[in-house]
């Protein structure tokens, strides 16, 4: 045994565990030579993985320091976080604790001993996160560095003379790092996408961060193909319902063209047949195969001002598997009996062909529900349709709100991107928007109940209730802010939430405590096990209606239709249905942060051109620093802190507060400000303040 053997069986036996160089020499008897070897024989025994060392010089093995596996999120200003892959809470990791870790590393950490519950330190980084960097490269002289559009990374690439691939200095590029060896990472340019500050070089570079599929892979763009081709044959029909002489119908947004469901309806001896027609996208997407692997790696689609990002090729999005108006298209039907108090109380699913008859869009049906003369004249055949659509729809809705359906009212921006000129209406949502949602809720309620009763694995979207540490904070904010508010913390109840909304929607706090709400639930995601949807105060829900760009869709076609023809063969999905849930809500994250990224991007464009403009605006966020600011057509803004009334401010987090010495701001105020300027790296619009609305400040 060699003298690193003898030293690790002594670190294993317990003899050295979390003993420092110094001390280990000194139980050694060693003098100053041996002692410097003592030391190169550890530090060999760390970067070989055998052992790891701390802040404090300690070392000892991953058991002996409690070590766990966890991802760094880091932070411009030199601290992170580390999130344990066993999903219990973040650890607070302060600069003097890093270890070398950048955003995005797969890390090795421990808790802190003897500081607070929730720091913690890294002490080895497993496996680099940002292998492949985006940014604005600067040159000097012959060599250069990219500067990462992630602050988070805090650190820059440096690229040697030679390897900069002709980029010019304020080129955005993508770098790929060659080596992590000292304090500065070096990588050479591998693409330019263009000059920094211009728009789509811009949001490429988020397009690239993201590491989001652009391209097809031939082989997948030819199966696509192949598929397409395909022609609707007898064979196809066996085992379906035809549907084709219904009269069905499909309600999307003037530039929709990817349609994946249909809908129809009417009323008979006082109860409402309702029917959600599905594109059929698994008769084309066989599990395994090429577009498959390609569907799974994307998990869902991504859409952008300017372009989509597809999950399928366009041959299948946009063709066999669009139900357009006037073509037969295979689908999977969810048939609903639902009675006057908006109780379903009959469901069945089954694969079906249909033929839409018309493709309307949310405006028309709208202006259908409002008996506009030229629409009603254009489609006299959808009159009944859409009245008894807009009936049960109400009913719907009513029903959901008895329940203790939470509806939170978020807006969301909506960018139009045409020929070269970016726009953003103010936001409408319409009885036709209503419609469809409470129409394919009731769909992914009933198809997830059809499933759960069969017990059968399957894919759940589940939104598990707020924890207590955020219920409470919430339950204290309202305090603070005069609502009075009683529900149980440990187990906050949906009814709850929705008569608290209820309660204020005539009060000016409604907007204030409708954000606070939002913050303090968690987020929905996929589980292959059913933990009921709390927002929807639904006890089993799913996703089924849109399988062209989400894969769980497309995954819950396959097992409804499995478990149709044999019971017994959906087992065979048991073991898929988990990694299809962990990969779906991992893109799914993924995607809706890029899309947040884009539309600031395009937003910022929009309001360079607004330099200057005063606007009414509405106190949205905060943070130590200042206001974030809401103007009606949803675009934010941020407020500094120092060009605010005070000279200096409080962030009190629990109660949503900014608060200076004169002067205090909470969440949903109303406030007029001027649009000062746009920070590109930021993407973001900065503000400035011009008063309170109401008040003299």
């Amino acid at each position: 045994m060699n003298a690193k053997q003898a030293l690790l069986e002594k670190f294993k036996d317990g003899s050295f565990a979390l003993l420092t160089d110094g001390q280990i020499a000194k139980l050694l008897r060693l003098g100053k030579r041996e002692s410097a070897g003592l030391s190169g024989l550890l530090f060999s025994l760390c970067r070989e993985g055998e052992l790891l060392s701390d802040s404090r010089s300690r070392f000892g093995t991953a058991e002996q320091f409690c070590a766990f596996k966890g991802v760094f999120i880091g932070n411009e200003r030199g601290f992170g976080f580390v999130t344990p892959e066993d999903g219990s809470g973040d650890l607070f990791i302060p600069p003097r604790a890093v270890g070398g870790a950048l955003h995005g590393d797969t890390v090795l950490a421990c808790r802190a001993q003897g500081r607070s519950d929730d720091e913690g330190e890294v002490l080895a980084v497993l496996d680099r996160g940002c292998k492949e960097v985006v940014g604005a490269y600067r040159r000097e002289k012959q060599a250069g560095y990219l500067v990462p559009d992630d602050r988070r990374l805090g650190i820059e690439i440096y690229i040697p003379a030679g390897k900069h691939k002709g980029a010019k200095s304020g080129a955005k590029a993508v770098a790929r790092v060659r080596s992590f060896e000292g304090r500065t990472p070096v990588g050479e340019i591998v693409e330019i996408l263009g000059k920094e500050g211009d728009l789509f070089a811009e949001e490429l570079s988020l397009i690239r961060a993201h590491k989001l599929r652009e391209e097809f892979p031939p082989d997948v763009e030819e199966e696509g193909g192949r598929q397409a081709s395909r022609p609707i044959t007898e064979k196809n029909l066996l085992g379906r319902e035809d549907l084709r002489k219904e009269l069905i119908i499909t309600v999307d947004g003037e530039d929709t063209r990817d349609i994946d469901d249909a809908i129809s309806v009417e009323k008979r001896e006082g109860k409402y047949y309702l029917g959600v027609h599905i594109a059929d996208v698994s008769h084309y997407v066989a599990r395994g195969s090429r577009l498959d692997e390609e569907a799974f790696l994307r998990g869902t689609s991504v859409y952008f001002p300017d372009r989509v990002l597809p999950m399928l090729p366009r041959s299948l999005s946009n063709g066999i598997c669009s139900l357009n108006e006037g073509e037969d298209r295979l689908t999977l039907s969810c048939f609903m009996t639902v009675n006057e108090q908006g109780k379903v109380t009959g469901r069945r699913v089954c694969p079906s062909v249909i033929r839409s008859r018309h493709r309307m869009t949310y405006t028309e049906v709208t202006k259908l529900c409002e008996n506009d003369p030229e629409t009603v004249k254009k489609y006299p055949d959808l009159i009944g349709f859409v009245s008894v659509a807009a009936e049960l729809t109400r009913i719907l809705k009513r029903a959901r709100e008895a329940r203790g359906s939470v509806a939170l009212d978020v807006k969301e921006a909506k960018i139009l991107f045409e020929n070269g000129t970016i726009s953003v209406p103010d936001c409408e949502r319409t009885i036709s928007h209503e419609m469809i949602e409470q129409f394919m809720v009731l769909a992914n309620e009933s198809v997830a109940a059809l499933m759960t009763e069969k017990g059968v694995p399957f894919i759940y979207r589940i939104h598990e209730p707020p924890s207590e540490e955020k219920a409470q904070g919430f339950l204290s904010f309202l305090s603070e802010a005069g609502v009075k508010a009683n529900f149980n913390t440990e187990k906050p109840s949906p009814r709850d939430y929705a008569a608290l909304l209820t309660r204020l929607e005539s009060s000016p706090l409604y907007p204030i405590v409708n954000r606070v709400m939002l913050r303090s639930m968690m987020k929905a995601r996929y589980s292959p096990e059913n933990a009921g949807h709390f927002g929807l105060a639904s006890d089993c829900y799913c996703h089924f209606t849109s399988p062209i760009r989400r894969y769980p869709d497309l995954c819950v076609h396959r097992i409804v239709k499995e478990t149709l023809q044999n019971p017994a063969g959906a087992e065979r999905f048991a073991g898929f249905v988990k990694d299809a849930s962990i990969r779906s809500s991992e893109c799914e994250r993924n995607a809706a942060d890029a899309e947040r990224d884009v539309d600031a991007l395009y937003l910022a464009a929009y309001m360079q051109d607004k330099i200057g403009e005063t606007f009414e605006a509405t106190v949205s966020g905060m943070n130590a620093y200042g206001l974030f600011a809401e103007l009606k057509n949803t675009v934010e803004g941020f407020i500094p802190a120092e060009a605010l009334p005070d000279d200096s401010y409080e962030y009190l987090e629990s109660r949503h507060i900014l608060r200076g010495f004169r002067h205090s701001f909470m969440i949903g105020e109303k406030v007029r400000v001027q649009v000062a300027g746009v920070d590109w790296g930021m993407r973001r619009t900065n503000f400035a303040f011009l008063g309170k609305i109401g008040s003299s400040t």
